[in-house]
Parts: structure tokens; sequence; C-alpha cells
């Protein structure tokens, strides 16, 4: 798939490493939907890409009706629908047997229902749509990117829920990949390392530093837009299927 020819969604796109990628593919000629929750960093993304290269929806990936809703409307915006990235996901931080009480099953359930399911729901969605694209080189008629994390390889204490989120979908990427093959959509997924985010920004410049010097080589942050280039690649690779690549620097996250 070339990037000119690409018509996205992308959950969790108004910041972070979703509004990097829109902004890859825009600048390479795609047109991309943005499936978020905020409205004011919506309408500033939008502004930012061009009206008439990106549109913004409000939409809980949780919701079936609502993605389902938004799909068929992005779609109708970009006139197709041939990629879906999923970068929408929630840190849920938490012990197990917390200081004062265990962790409350509602806490791991929605981390779980954003990071695993959220992911669930649109890929489905998205490939529903997709099923009945054109036929491209290979037959190929769509692109699904997930993004996972190296804590769901070394989770650290604390990040149950989160490990367990992203481990999921590392696990399903394959399946999902064997299962769609027949209608020519590929599967693949990211598993980021540690990133420069909103979250860590916010983060006093010791901690930033430290997490830094975790990293073998290069030893820095990983930047968003090294993420979105290799979006950017999986889209265009058609022989990169059913696939978890770690875009991590070689770190390997310790116990806390």
């Amino acid at each position: 798939m070339q990037i000119q020819d690409t018509r996205a969604v992308i959950t969790g796109g108004v910041s972070g490493l979703g509004l990097a990628v829109a902004g890859h593919l825009v600048a390479g000629g795609a047109k991309v939907a943005l499936l978020d929750i905020n409205d004011e960093k919506g309408a500033a993304a939008v502004a930012a890409l061009g009206a008439d290269k990106a549109r913004y929806f409000r939409t809980d990936v949780t919701d079936e009706a609502n993605v389902e809703a938004n799909l068929a409307a992005a779609r109708e915006f970009m006139g197709g629908l041939n990629a879906a990235v999923n970068c929408a996901g929630i840190l849920g931080a938490g012990r197990v047997l917390g200081k004062d009480a265990p962790m409350p099953l509602k806490n791991f359930a929605g981390t779980v229902m954003v990071n695993l399911v959220g992911s669930f729901n649109v890929a489905k969605a998205a490939a529903n749509l997709m099923q009945h694209n054109a036929a491209g080189e290979d037959g190929e008629r769509g692109v699904i990117v997930n993004t996972a994390s190296v804590a769901a390889y070394e989770g650290q204490i604390g990040q149950a829920a989160y490990s367990a989120s992203k481990g999921g979908v590392v696990a399903m990427t394959l399946p999902m990949a064997r299962e769609l093959a027949r209608f020519g959509i590929r599967v693949n997924t990211i598993a980021p390392g540690i990133f420069w985010t909103p979250m860590v920004d916010g983060m006093p410049e010791a901690v930033q530093q430290s997490l830094s010097a975790s990293i073998p080589f290069p030893s820095r942050l990983g930047q968003p837009a090294e993420f979105a280039d290799l979006v950017a690649y999986i889209l265009g690779s058609r022989y990169l299927n059913g696939e978890t690549i770690r875009l991590d620097g070689a770190v390997r996250l310790a116990p806390k």
C-alpha cells in the first residue's frame, strides 16, 4: 500500500503516537480519521493537519455501536478505508495487593477493556469494511496495526493489568492475521519501549534522565516520529504479516 493511497482510521489520534502517525501519513498524501475522546485536541489536530485531509470523530473504543458508526462515517469522509492503526490506550498502573487494599477488579477490567477489547473492537469493525475493498497488489485489501508494549514481555511491578492487556494484543495478532488472510487483510503489532509522550513530558527531569539511561542504544527515549516511520513501513511492506515488532532500543524492563 502506497502512503498516498492510504485511508486510515487512527485511535488515540489526537496526541502522542497516534498524532505522529496521522502527521506522517498526511504528509505523504493520505487521508486520516482521528478517533479519540478529547474534543479540544481533536479540533487542534484537524486544524494542524488540514480539514480536507483529516477529521476528528469522538469515539469510545469500547463501544461497539459507536465504533461501527464512526468507521462508516470515516470511510465516507475519506472515500475509502484501507488502514486501521490502534494507538488508544491507558496505563492502568496499580499493584495486585495495594497498600490499603487489593486492586479493585474494575480497575483491572477497565484497563483490559480499553487496551485489548478496544483494539479488537476497532480491528474487527475495520476488517468488516475492508473485506469489501477492491483487491490491490497481491490481493491486498487492508492493513491493521495494533500497539502493544514491551511490558507485554517483561512487565514491571504494578503493571499486572497493563501487561495483561498488552500481552493480549500480542497474542491475538497472529490468529487474526491468519483468519483475515483470505480477505487480503494484514495484521501486525508494534511493541514500543519507553517513548517520549505527554505522560513522560510531565515527569521530573531526573526521572526522564533515569529512563533514558536504562536504554542500551540509542540511550534516549523513543520519538513518536520513529513509531510513525515504522507504521508507514508496515503499511507499505506486503510480506510483513502476523508479526509483533519491538521498537525499544534493546531495553528490557527491570522488575521495578
